[in-house]
């Protein structure tokens, strides 16, 4: 089922070594004629210079939950939420309190893209659960803002007090010589986060010095003129609708943020008709004299079944001109491309849902939807990449706009 301007172009399986059942694909990167697909089992390079007919570059097996990934010039980066026996990729699943048990992040050399090299590792409390690549002053330094949530009672890698965001500076011509070289508890003085220190996702917008966090309980609006000690602007909070501040996305001129709620934490069906269109979804804020003010929900529209996990997930602005236009993955509930130009009354423009996986449910469906250099890929859990074209006036212009590396954590004018 899938909306006429919507038209799947390619599909890649997943193949051997990352097509285990439980070596689900997760988030995406782009840079240049490449995209990066994260997979629990390692990582995948596709080459997209034809995005109708893409094709395997390589294939690296590295176990890890979740392997969120981002690129920087030659180094990709991957956030390991699981405690491992040892950093390398050829450690194995260990309890969390288990004698030298590490997660954290590992880094790969890129240069060459037929053979990711690993370079090296930076343990961090918790893990990274996910992670956010902002520029330093100085081009040779690479600061990655950790989100993980913790602690959890009796961890030797998650231990109380767990602290709310961690930065590890990568020296970009050194990668060995990765390190923490911050803690900053944002926080103030008086408040805290409702379910312990942490965040789900921070989106940063380095020219324009912000940065929207999506952090358990609350949604943070942030300056990040020094990357490594952010002030808070605002906190905000939504007890009646949100479960989960799951990830937070601008729109081009940092006017607005969009907050989503990944309520039941992904692997429930709340796009039924027994959950209200306010849970599960996205909240849309306009910043108003430096102030966030909530406006309108969206929710996909399409009702699915209860075998269906579904709800708001991870998605990307497109680069149109004096529009709010969003792509974004909602699991089984597919892709679905949306227009919140008018904050109030948020609507679908476009979708590409498979329907369901099986009789039996399951985690399925779109982890990311990304709309890149004039298509939108799609990375699906089971299915593998998907790549979808959209026709429609009110998007064709964003596919004059070409982007040279695209982290989507990391926001870029356009």
């Amino acid at each position: 089922m899938t909306s006429p301007n919507v038209k799947l172009v390619a599909n890649v399986p997943r193949t051997a070594p990352l097509d285990s059942p439980n070596s689900w694909n997760s988030d995406l990167a782009f840079q240049g004629d490449y995209a990066y697909v994260g997979n629990f089992g390692g990582f995948a390079v596709y080459d997209i210079s034809d995005p109708t007919k893409p094709q395997v570059v390589s294939q690296v097996a590295c176990p890890s939950q979740q392997n969120d990934i981002s690129v920087h010039g030659d180094l990709l980066i991957l956030s390991i939420d699981e405690a491992r026996s040892g950093e390398t990729c050829d450690s194995e699943s260990a309890g969390p309190d288990s004698p030298g048990a590490w997660e954290g992040l590992r880094i790969f050399d890129i240069s060459d893209k037929k053979n990711p090299r690993y370079v090296s590792a930076v343990k961090t409390a918790c893990g990274s659960h996910t992670h956010t690549t902002v520029q330093g002053k100085n081009k040779d330094s690479l600061y990655v803002y950790i989100s993980s949530p913790g602690p959890e009672p009796g961890s030797a890698t998650c231990p109380s007090p767990h602290p709310l965001l961690q930065v590890v500076e990568i020296p970009v011509k050194d990668p060995g010589r990765a390190k923490i070289v911050a803690k900053p508890d944002f926080i103030p003085e008086g408040r805290s986060a409702d379910s312990g220190g942490g965040c789900h996702d921070i989106t940063a917008y380095p020219e324009k010095n912000l940065a929207a966090a999506a952090c358990f309980g609350d949604g943070w609006l942030l300056d990040i003129a020094d990357p490594l000690a952010p002030k808070v602007l605002q906190q905000v909070s939504d007890r009646e609708n949100f479960q989960i501040w799951h990830s937070a996305t601008f729109n081009n001129d940092a006017t607005k943020v969009v907050f989503s709620d990944e309520l039941g934490g992904g692997g429930m069906a709340t796009c039924d008709s027994k959950t209200p269109n306010t849970k599960g979804a996205n909240a849309i804020y306009d910043i108003v004299s430096g102030k966030l003010e909530r406006r309108g929900y969206f929710k996909m529209p399409r009702e699915q079944t209860s075998d269906e996990n579904c709800v708001a997930h991870n998605g990307s602005l497109l680069p149109i001109d004096g529009k709010d236009v969003m792509v974004q993955a909602w699991y089984q509930g597919g892709v679905s491309i949306w227009d919140f130009t008018d904050s109030d009354r948020p609507r679908e423009v476009g979708f590409f849902d498979r329907g369901p996986v099986g009789e039996s449910g399951g985690i399925a469906g779109s982890w990311s939807a990304y709309y890149y250099n004039g298509y939108i890929y799609s990375s699906d859990i089971l299915k593998g990449l998907d790549i979808l074209d959209i026709s429609d006036p009110l998007t064709d212009p964003a596919k004059t706009v070409k982007m040279g590396e695209f982290n989507i954590q990391t926001q870029k004018s356009y």
